[in-house]
């Protein structure tokens, strides 16, 4: 069942639910952040609108810069600027920021530990048409590999504007990780964040399988569980929607109790959450465990529900990979 003190969307079981982008929540929490601190600045690759940082630029233009279409000069600017005392947010599409520019990320504002957020945007198939050179599938592999960074990949647009006011709090650099198109608003001004601790949105007394899930794919994975349970087949939730640093204790305890774990994102298998679940559990609570995810291939141009299916991201195949894990966790 849903968990009343998580504050979901009542709608959350209709077609009729609520969509937004979840970038409009980046672009919203921005603007409210930079209503209180001065010190924050926007910077952008020429991609003002799409990133939804015309909000910040229209009201704080002589603290928006636009770099244009260098995304290496995006992060060395942040950089010198979060050494001035600024707090920089950059943004620009996953696969160019922090795709192309994770050199200038890793030496300028990482190993100085420069308070600058980096929001990437178009991440995951759901980009749509604009294919695979524009679908970042790797980005959080390139992110929470990097010493001092935070990675943060937002449920819905509500989550993505509480993200982005906590993170201009923060001291550290972060990653924001923003997908593009409506997605369904499945938590509410009153559900809980804080940076660094999971959501468990479903529970039950006898759990089958866990269901680690971020960004896009927390409203799949609830999907499943409500259409697992039809079956007979009782699954937890936990929304990790911060990546570095993981809440250890809330998957350590999710393992405990369900005996066996799928991991749901928008993502390559390799290198993403799944891979930082594993990581955790491998040392701390082996248990069974299977991924969804992207398996080793680059996007392509589609409609965005057709390609979350086409590559195995949507409901379904998170039944699928419980199933396939239950069948593992019954021969231990």
């Amino acid at each position: 069942m849903l968990i009343n003190s998580q504050h979901l969307n009542p709608k959350i079981r209709r077609l009729s639910i609520e969509q937004a982008p979840i970038r409009q929540g980046f672009g919203e929490g921005l603007l409210a952040a930079a209503e209180v601190d001065e010190k924050i600045v926007g910077l952008c690759a020429d991609l003002t609108d799409s990133t939804k940082m015309n909000l910040f630029r229209d009201k704080f233009p002589e603290r928006f810069f636009q770099i244009g279409v260098a995304e290496q000069n995006l992060a060395a600017v942040a950089s010198g600027m979060a050494a001035m005392g600024k707090i920089p947010f950059v943004s620009s599409y996953a696969t160019f920021s922090p795709g192309r520019n994770w050199e200038q990320i890793r030496t300028t504002i990482c190993y100085n530990d420069r308070p600058v957020k980096i929001a990437g945007l178009h991440a995951g198939v759901s980009v749509g048409p604009d294919g695979g050179s524009h679908q970042a599938l790797e980005d959080i592999a390139l992110t929470r590999v990097l010493p001092n960074m935070t990675v943060v990949a937002p449920a819905d647009a509500i989550e993505a504007k509480k993200a982005t006011e906590a993170l201009a709090k923060t001291k550290g650099p972060a990653y924001l990780r923003l997908a593009r198109e409506a997605t369904p608003l499945i938590t509410t001004d009153k559900s809980p964040f804080i940076l660094g601790q999971a959501n468990l949105l479903r529970d039950s007394e006898q759990i089958d399988v866990g269901l680690i899930a971020c960004g896009t794919m927390v409203y799949q994975a609830l999907m499943a569980a409500e259409a697992l349970a039809e079956e007979g087949i009782e699954a937890a939730v936990l929304n990790v929607h911060t990546i570095k640093p993981l809440d250890r204790d809330a998957i350590v305890n999710l393992a405990h109790h369900a005996k066996a774990i799928v991991t749901a994102e928008e993502h390559q298998q390799a290198g993403g959450l799944g891979g930082a679940v594993a990581e955790l559990l491998a040392t701390d609570y082996p248990v069974p465990i299977e991924f969804v995810g992207v398996d080793d291939k680059f996007g392509q141009s589609g409609a965005p529900m057709e390609l979350l299916a086409h590559y195995g991201l949507d409901s379904d195949a998170i039944k699928t990979a419980t199933k396939k894990v239950l069948k593992r966790k019954g021969k231990r």
